[in-house]
């Protein structure tokens, strides 16, 4: 359903070392630096895209309150990988520590971090992928 998702930084090097460490847990080879109307850090991986970029009017990047990014994990112990990655290269973790959860729709194994900037971002992996 995805095409690709934006995200703000007010630096782009450190965005840059903490999203190729991060994603680099699922495989994606690290960011390619452009300049495209504005510095950016393009990740391409299994058909997504994220950007990494200076806002275009000039501001700085802020957090969306209530927003966070859903990444796909294929197990409990990538989840755990990629938790310790983002803090490991300048992300907080947040909410409850890695682990499993019951939901309305089945256990999901779940780690939240806040990526350096204050982006949040969940390590999500559900073992019966049946149920979205």
């Amino acid at each position: 359903m995805f095409h690709h998702v934006n995200l703000g930084s007010n630096d782009l090097t450190r965005s840059k070392k903490f999203y190729d460490a991060v994603l680099a847990v699922l495989g994606a080879q690290p960011g390619i630096e452009l300049d495209f109307n504005s510095p950016r850090v393009l990740y391409k991986h299994e058909g997504c895209l994220l950007v990494i970029t200076q806002p275009l009017n000039g501001l700085p990047a802020t957090v969306a309150n209530g927003g966070t990014i859903g990444l796909s994990m294929s197990s409990p112990e990538q989840t755990d990988a990629f938790h310790a990655a983002a803090v490991a290269n300048g992300g907080t973790t947040c909410e409850e520590p890695p682990g499993e959860r019951e939901t309305p729709v089945g256990p999901v194994y779940l780690a939240y971090v806040r990526d350096p900037d204050g982006n949040k971002l969940c390590a999500f992996h559900q073992p019966d992928s049946s149920t979205p």
